[in-house]
């Protein structure tokens, strides 16, 4: 009955909200001026996208039980699910899609699902055809002019954008990086018939310095060419490719491009059924010892935190699952190297492997609040970047801190190359941890992110690394510091586990 009555009072607060004439969000159209209702958390205006299509006369399609809504022009579709980071942007001629991860997921407020509004500038721009302009905080001024960009340009006397590329063949796969002297913002991607297509929006190349020629590499030939405002470029590709990323470098213009190829590759014809039975979970309580990890407002240290859903949950699998091992990286108040962590999961043969960590945020205390699951991948937003700076310094405790290599782009990629076999799964079981912690009534599920860290760097299986609650939030912290907290936290982690494994058993007998 309480959670009932919490839930009215949250939809009658969320209408009371979009019924103000304050929370609307102005959308200036050349001589044309309208508002659509906003919905306003932590100082950020998010816009009703179907209130938006209403008034811009786009045609949508919007899926209620789903909570889905998909924007149409001549040009793409424009996907967008509640409380999800992503918005999938498909090219209706060429069938491509491109996936832009926001800084924070959208809302569902009153039917309607709502995006942050200054996040969502880049792929709104795309989708219209028009520049736009965001004026803060609650402005949007369509065909606006110039684009701005996070970087500036580089300057260059050349009168190509993209000015050459440079070839770096691994062991797992290939490195491509794309010399440019102008920032590319987006671009477009498909695969058929062992060609990997990338298009690069508004540059040129120097067709001249763009191709390659194979040497017996994943990556067997290059080609390059200029299509109107556009760089078309072609990637070859032998029978052992598996998967690609396309990364803007940190502090540059240049892009780098990743081809992965298939490192398993099985040596006999009978390999051994026990390699892949799902018989090995591995958790990792973050922090530990004299390295405290975050303290709540409360007082509550986040190694406690960790410690005590780690423990719930193995609790958890030995009465379920009665026939998978659980191994803890600690199982008490103890100090462990990030490095030691994974070499543990790895020496225990581990299928899955759970590190379990609390959020904070600088300033205390603060609105901010729920889960994060995030996955082994180059920080894309500055929140991210923080989150993993933040978890990576406990090396300063450790006496050999110097064994760690600095997570840039290409060294990152290295390690992120090498674990491509794994991420399809590890991408599988964050959705699935994702949408149990969807269900909680009170913390909200802040999506799936991506970010480096490196106590997942050593874990040569799938991994994730989970952020339970903010210890910055007097309502997270109090939470997070209870018994009852810690076990309903676990439990959501282990229907998910249960969930996973129903879909990796499935994967394995198929294959």
């Amino acid at each position: 009955m309480y959670r009932l009555l919490s839930f009215l009072i949250f939809i009658l607060l969320a209408v009371n909200i979009l019924s103000q004439d304050k929370n609307q969000i102005i959308i200036v159209d050349g001589t044309k001026t309208f508002t659509v209702p906003a919905f306003i958390r932590e100082g950020t205006y998010y816009l009703s996208l179907k209130d938006f299509a209403d008034k811009s006369q786009i045609n949508y399609y919007y899926n209620q039980s789903a909570k889905k809504i998909e924007l149409k022009n001549d040009d793409y579709l424009f996907k967008v699910s509640s409380r999800n980071p992503f918005i999938v942007l498909t090219d209706r001629k060429t069938n491509s899609q491109e996936v832009y991860q926001l800084a924070t997921s959208s809302y569902y407020v009153a039917d309607k699902i709502f995006i942050p509004l200054k996040y969502s500038v880049d792929v709104l721009q795309k989708f219209l055809r028009t520049t736009l302009k965001y004026e803060a905080p609650n402005k949007l001024i369509l065909g606006s002019g110039s684009i701005q960009t996070d970087i500036s340009e580089v300057k260059s006397d050349s009168k190509f954008d993209v000015t050459g590329l440079e070839i770096d063949e691994k062991a797992n796969g290939t490195l491509i990086r794309l010399k440019s002297n102008k920032r590319i913002p987006s671009y477009a991607s498909s695969f058929k018939n062992g060609v990997l297509t990338l298009i690069f929006r508004k540059v040129n190349a120097d067709i001249s310095n763009t191709g390659f020629e194979g040497t017996g590499g994943v990556v067997k030939k290059i080609q390059s060419r200029n299509v109107d405002n556009d760089l078309e470029l072609k990637v070859f590709v032998g029978p052992e490719y598996t998967t690609s990323e396309v990364i803007n470098v940190e502090k540059s213009n240049d892009i780098l491009i990743t081809i992965h190829n298939k490192l398993f590759v099985k040596t006999d014809k009978s390999p051994r059924k026990e390699k892949w039975e799902f018989d090995v979970i591995v958790i990792d309580p973050g922090h530990g010892g004299k390295d405290a990890g975050a303290i709540g407002v409360n007082g509550v240290k986040e190694k406690d935190v960790n410690l005590g859903i780690a423990s719930e949950l193995g609790k958890l699998i030995q009465s379920q699952m009665k026939d998978v091992k659980v191994v803890f990286t600690r199982k008490d108040d103890t100090f462990v190297d990030l490095y030691k962590r994974g070499k543990i999961a790895n020496e225990k043969n581990g299928k899955l492997f759970i590190s379990i960590h609390c959020n904070s945020t600088p300033k205390k205390p603060t609105d901010a609040n729920g889960f994060e699951v995030y996955l082994l991948r180059p920080g894309r937003t500055k929140e991210a970047i923080a989150i993993a700076e933040f978890e990576n310094s406990v090396i300063q405790y450790e006496e050999n801190p110097q064994r760690y290599q600095k997570l840039t782009d290409e060294n990152f990629i290295l390690v992120s190359m090498a674990q491509s076999a794994y991420m399809r799964y590890s991408e599988k079981f964050a959705e699935f941890l994702h949408n149990e912690f969807s269900k909680h009534p009170k913390l909200s599920s802040r999506g799936v992110k991506q970010a480096g860290f490196y106590v997942l760097v050593g874990a040569s299986m799938p991994n994730v690394l989970i952020e339970s609650g903010f210890l910055s939030n007097s309502s997270d912290a109090k939470y997070l510091a209870s018994k009852t907290g810690q076990k309903e936290m676990a439990a959501y982690i282990f229907e998910a586990i249960k969930k996973y494994r129903d879909h990796y058993e499935s994967e394995m007998k198929a294959n």
